[in-house]
C-alpha cells in the first residue's frame, strides 16, 4: 500500500473513531443507560479502529507510521466538523 493512501486511510480513520467518540457524549445526557453506552462505544469504536489499523499496515512499519500520523490529522478533522442541532445543555 503506498504511503499516501496509508495517510488518507489513517485520516478516515481518526475521523470515524472522534466523531463516534463526540456522537456517544451527546448521547450521554439523553440515555437510560449511560454506562453501558460509554463502555460499547469505546470498545466499538477501538475494536474497529485497530482493525482497520491491522489491514491498512499490512505488515509494514513505514504504513503503520503514516496511518498513525493520519488518525492524528484526523482528530483535528473531526473537531472542525459543524455541530449538528446546536450545543446541548446540561440541565
Amino acid at each position: 500500500m503506498n504511503i499516501v493512501l496509508a495517510l488518507m486511510a489513517g485520516i478516515a480513520i481518526g475521523v470515524f473513531f472522534y466523531a463516534g467518540l463526540w456522537l456517544t457524549v451527546r448521547q450521554l445526557l439523553t440515555t437510560r443507560h449511560p454506562v453501558l453506552l460509554t463502555v460499547a462505544s469505546f470498545w466499538g469504536r477501538t475494536l474497529l479502529a485497530l482493525a482497520a489499523f491491522l489491514l491498512v499496515m499490512n505488515g509494514r512499519w513505514e504504513n503503520a507510521l503514516a496511518a498513525l500520523a493520519g488518525f492524528a490529522l484526523g482528530r483535528i478533522a473531526a473537531a472542525q466538523l459543524p455541530p449538528k442541532g446546536g450545543q446541548p445543555r446540561c440541565t
